[in-house]
C-alpha cells in the first residue's frame, strides 16, 4: 500500500503482503524552538556526531540541533483538509446513512490504535479531549497567554495535539519515531492547570497529568522509537517479551491455525516458568463458545513445554461499538454482498474471529463497483515489531468515476502486461483474477495515517485464489503533492520545474502499477497440508540456477511467517520495481493519458522521484540499532543502491555545500539510459526478488535484501553522512483534517473543518461528543488494566 507524508530496530519487520504506498517527505522549515530545548531529555542521542565529518564545527553543532529536532513537529507543519463535499453531496440519502454508520464504526475502532501504539498514548488523548471539550483552541489561547506561554509556544502545543490525533498516538505513523511537545514541560503544565477542564475537575485532571506527563516528554533511548525488547516501545507485546518469545508465539499460533492479526502477546512468570497469554480483540469477554460458534479457539494449551492461554476481550468496549455501528449500517446496505459482509465483520469484532473477517472479505471482493467503498479491521502490520499483528483501520470513501475509468483500463490490460514481467510464467499466478480498481475520495480514514493507494485483503490464501481489490485515494493524492519549488531538496535546478509539473501524473501511474501489478502479481509455490503441490516439481526450474526448485511453502506457512522481519519492506520493494519496470511501456502511459514527450517526462520524473526517495529514506534509518523504521523508505533506498550499482552514469549522487552554507546533496538521473541501463538493472533485481519470494528461500532473500539495505560510511557514497544531511533538510509529513457526519432528522449532514492544527483538533473533539465521557473512561480503564505489563 502506498502511504502518505506528503500524502526494530534490528528486530523490526514490516508486513507480510504489504499493500500500501507511502509518500516521501521533503524539506523541513523548522520553527527554531527546538534549538534551545534540546535538554528536555538528558538522554537525547548524540551518537550521530561520532561520524567523520568534513564540515566545520559550527555545522556539526547545527547537525546536533537538527537531528534532535526530529522528535518535534515544527510549528509550520503542513495541515490540509480532505475535500469530499461534492462526492458526499452526490450520494443518495440511503448511501449517506450507510456512510455515516460505517464512519462511526471506523472512528470508534480507530481508538484501539492508541492502545496499540504506546502505554501513554490513550492517556494523552483523553487529557487533550477533556481540555478541548471545554474550550476550543481559540478560547484556550487567552488562557495560554495568561499562563505565560508565548504565541509560538501555544502554537507548538496545538501542533503537538494535532499530531497526536493525526497519528493516533505519540509516535509518527510514518517512521515510528516518538514526538514530544516543542515547549517546556513547566509551560505545558501551567496551561493544563489553567484550563477550564482542570478548574472543573482538579483532582481527576491532576491525576491524569501525573500519569502521563513524564512519558509525554521522555526521550530515553528505548522510548525514541517503536520496537521490541530493548530496541524500542511496543504494546503488541508485554515489556518482558523478546524476539524469541515472538517466534515461539508464532509457532504456537501456526500449530493452532490461528492468525496473529487481531492478537497481542503477554508474558508472565508462574512458578518460575514462562506463561503466555494470547489476547484476541473482541467485544465478548467470555472464553466459552458463543451462539453461532461450533467451538472456541480459547483455552489453555501446552506447547514446547510452555503454557499458552488464548483469551478474548482485548479492546472490548471499543469492539462493542464497532459491531454496534456495523449492524446499524446493514439496514442501508446496497445489496446482499454488502449486508453479508457487514454481518461477518460484526461477528469478527464480537467474537474475535479472523475467520469471520476473512469471510466478510470474500463478500467484499464480490461487491463490485460500489458507490460507497469501505474496509475495516486489523489490517496492516507495519508497526508490529514482529510484522504479524494488524493495526486497526477503517475507511469509507466515494467512487470518483472519471479517474476509475483509467484504472479499469489498466485492469483490462493486466493479462497483456503480466507476461512482460521478468520472471518465467511458472512463477506467475495460473489465472489473473481481475480485481476492482477504483479511484476514491476519502470521507473517513480512521487509523494512524492515510495512504494513497491500497491493495487488500492481506490474506494470502484469498489473494492467491479468490482475488483482491485495489483503490487509489484521489483526494489524498490531490493535496499530498502540492510542492513548492523552494522546498524541493536534492534536485538540480533544471529538474525542479519538471518535477513539480509531472510528480502528480507520474505518481498516479506508479500507484496504479504498484498496487495492481506489483502486489497483484507473482505466485507462491505451495505444498498444502495434504501434500498437494500447486506447481509441477518436475518442470519448474529456478531461473537463477537453472536447477529444479528445492524449496517452497509448506502447510500453514505464509509469506509473512517465513520472511518475518523483512517481509513487508521486501514486498514493497518488489511492487515499486514492478511500477518502474512497467511504466516504460507506452501502452501503460497511454492509459493514463500520457503520449509523446509528455509520456517520456512522466517516465523520467517517476524514476527520478524513486531515486530521490531512496536518498530521503535515510531519515528512517536508525544507526544505533542498524535498523529501518519504515518499510517503503527502506525499499526505495534499496532501489537507489541497485541503480547506483548499475553504473554507466545512470544515477549520480554528490555531496556539496548548499547556498545557505549548510551541507547539501544532489541526485541526478541520466534519462537517456533509463530504457537501457536502468531497465536491465531492475529486470535482474526484480526477477531475483520474485524467485526468492516464490520459493520461500528465506536465507537467499535475506542475504540479497539486507545487503542492499546496509547503510555504511565506506565506498563511493558515505550514506551515514548523507543521512545527517537528509535530517538537516527534512520536512515533516503533512497532516490531514477529515470531516464529520451527523444525523439531523432523516438526513445526514457533513461538517468540514479548516486545514489547520486548530481545525484538526476541533474535528476530533466533535467526533466523539455524543459519548465522550464513557469513551474516555473506557480508554483509561483499558490503560489501567494493562499498565503492569509495560513495566
Amino acid at each position: 500500500m502506498y502511504r502518505t507524508p506528503k500524502m526494530l530496530r534490528c528486530l523490526r519487520l514490516w508486513k507480510r503482503t504489504p499493500t500500501r504506498m507511502g509518500f516521501e517527505p521533503t524539506r523541513a522549515e523548522h520553527n527554531g524552538l527546538a534549538v534551545h530545548r534540546l535538554n528536555h531529555s538528558a538522554t537525547s542521542s548524540c551518537s550521530t556526531l561520532c561520524m567523520p565529518l568534513r564540515f566545520s564545527s559550527s555545522v556539526s553543532n547545527l547537525r546536533l540541533k537538527m537531528v534532535d529536532s526530529q522528535y518535534y513537529l515544527p510549528n509550520d507543519i503542513g495541515v490540509s483538509a480532505l475535500d469530499c463535499t461534492e462526492a458526499f453531496r452526490l450520494l443518495s440519502n440511503k448511501e449517506k446513512m450507510y456512510s455515516h454508520y460505517l464512519s462511526r464504526a471506523a472512528w470508534h475502532g480507530g481508538l484501539a490504535v492508541l492502545l496499540q501504539t504506546s502505554p501513554e498514548s490513550a492517556k494523552i488523548f483523553v487529557l487533550l479531549q477533556k481540555i478541548f471539550r471545554k474550550q476550543t483552541p481559540a478560547q484556550l489561547e487567552q488562557v495560554a497567554t495568561a499562563a505565560g506561554l508565548s504565541p509560538e509556544e501555544y502554537q507548538a502545543f496545538l501542533v503537538y495535539a494535532a499530531g497526536l490525533y493525526a497519528n493516533m498516538g505519540n509516535y509518527k505513523s510514518f517512521g515510528d519515531t516518538k514526538f514530544i511537545p516543542n515547549l517546556p514541560k513547566d509551560k505545558l503544565k501551567a496551561l493544563v492547570k489553567a484550563s477550564q477542564a482542570f478548574q472543573d475537575q482538579p483532582a481527576e485532571m491532576e491525576a491524569l497529568w501525573e500519569s502521563c506527563s513524564c512519558l509525554l516528554f521522555s526521550l530515553e533511548d528505548r522510548q525514541k522509537q517503536l520496537g521490541l525488547g530493548d530496541k524500542g516501545i511496543t504494546t503488541y507485546f508485554s515489556g518482558n517479551c523478546s524476539l524469541e518469545d515472538a517466534e515461539l508465539a508464532q509457532r504456537f499460533l501456526d500449530s493452532k491455525k490461528l492468525s496473529a492479526y487481531n492478537t497481542r502477546l503477554f508474558k508472565r512468570e508462574k512458578e518460575g516458568k514462562a506463561c503466555y497469554e494470547v489476547r484476541l480483540a473482541s467485544a465478548v469477554q467470555k472464553d466459552c463458545a458463543e451462539e453461532g460458534e461450533c467451538e472456541t479457539s480459547c483455552g489453555s494449551f501446552n506447547f514446547e513445554d510452555k503454557e499458552f492461554t488464548v483469551k478474548r476481550g482485548d479492546y472490548a468496549p471499543l469492539m462493542e461499538k464497532v459491531s454496534f455501528y456495523l449492524q446499524k449500517a446493514q439496514a442501508y446496505a446496497a445489496n446482499e454482498n454488502q449486508r453479508k459482509m457487514l454481518e461477518e465483520y460484526a461477528r469478527s469484532f464480537t467474537l474475535g474471529s479472523v475467520d469471520a473477517h476473512k469471510e466478510g472479505s470474500r463478500y467484499w471482493i464480490k461487491d463490485k463497483g460500489p458507490i460507497v467503498e469501505s474496509y475495516i479491521g486489523f489490517i496492516e502490520s507495519y508497526r508490529d515489531p514482529f510484522g504479524s499483528r494488524g493495526e486497526f483501520e477503517g475507511f469509507i470513501a466515494v467512487v470518483n468515476k472519471a479517474m476509475s475509468e483509467r484504472f479499469a483500463k489498466l485492469v483490462s490490460s493486466a493479462e497483456v502486461l503480466l507476461p512482460e514481467l521478468p520472471w518465467p510464467k511458472e512463477f506467475e499466478k495460473d489465472t489473473f483474477l481481475k480485481p476492482d480498481f477504483t479511484s476514491l475520495d476519502v470521507l473517513t480514514f480512521a487509523g494512524s495515517g492515510i495512504p494513497a493507494g491500497i491493495n487488500i485483503p492481506n490474506y494470502d490464501d484469498i489473494r492467491q485464489s479468490e482475488g483482491f481489490k485495489n483503490v487509489s485515494l484521489g483526494n489524498v493524492l490531490s493535496v499530498a503533492y502540492a510542492t513548492q519549488k523552494e522546498k524541493l531538496t536534492f534536485l538540480q535546478e533544471g529538474d525542479k520545474d519538471l518535477f513539480i509539473k509531472w510528480k502528480g501524473p507520474s505518481f498516479e501511474v506508479q500507484v496504479g502499477l504498484h498496487e495492481l501489478l506489483g502486489h497483484g502479481s507473482g505466485k507462491l509455490l505451495v505444498q498444502d497440508d495434504e501434500g498437494k503441490f500447486n506447481f509441477d516439481k518436475s518442470k519448474v526450474n529456478n531461473p537463477e540456477t537453472g536447477e529444479p526448485v528445492t524449496s517452497w511453502y509448506r502447510g500453514s506457512e505464509t509469506w509473512d511467517s517465513k520472511f518475518s522481519t523483512i517481509a513487508s519492506s521486501y514486498e514493497e520493494c518488489r511492487a515499486e520495481c514492478v511500477g518502474l519496470y512497467l511504466c516504460l511501456i507506452k501502452k501503460v502511459l497511454s492509459i493514463f493519458g500520457n503520449e509523446g514527450q509528455d509520456a517520456e517526462d512522466v517516465v523520467y520524473i517517476n524514476w527520478l522521484s524513486m531515486v530521490r526517495a531512496g536518498l530521503l529514506g535515510l531519515e528512517f534509518y536508525t544507526p544505533e540499532s542498524k535498523s529501518w523504521r519504515q518499510a517503503h523508505m527502506q525499499a526505495r533506498f534499496v532501489i537507489l543502491r541497485v541503480l547506483l550499482e548499475a553504473g554507466e552514469g545512470l544515477v549520480g549522487l554528490e555531496e556539496l555545500t548548499g547556498p545557505d552554507g549548510k551541507p547539501d546533496a544532489q541526485i541526478t538521473l541520466d534519462r537517456s539510459k533509463i530504457h537501457t541501463v536502468g531497465k536491465d538493472a531492475i529486470h535482474r533485481f526484480l526477477c531475483k526478488l520474485q524467485v526468492l519470494k516464490a520459493t520461500a528461500d528465506v536465507e537467499g532473500g535475506r542475504a540479497l535484501y539486507e545487503g542492499y539495505s546496509t547503510v555504511n560510511e565506506g565506498g563511493p557514497h558515505n550514506f551515514m553522512r548523507l543521512r545527517e544531511t537528509v535530517l538537516l533538510r527534512k520536512e515533516d509529513r503533512k497532516m490531514f483534517v477529515q470531516a464529520n457526519t451527523n444525523i439531523n432528522g432523516d438526513s445526514v449532514e457533513l461538517k468540514e473543518y479548516e486545514g489547520s492544527a486548530a481545525g484538526l483538533i476541533c474535528s476530533f473533539t466533535e467526533r466523539f461528543q455524543d459519548d465522550a465521557e464513557k469513551l474516555e473512561a473506557d480508554l483509561l480503564a483499558l490503560c489501567k488494566k494493562d499498565f503492569p505489563c509495560w513495566c
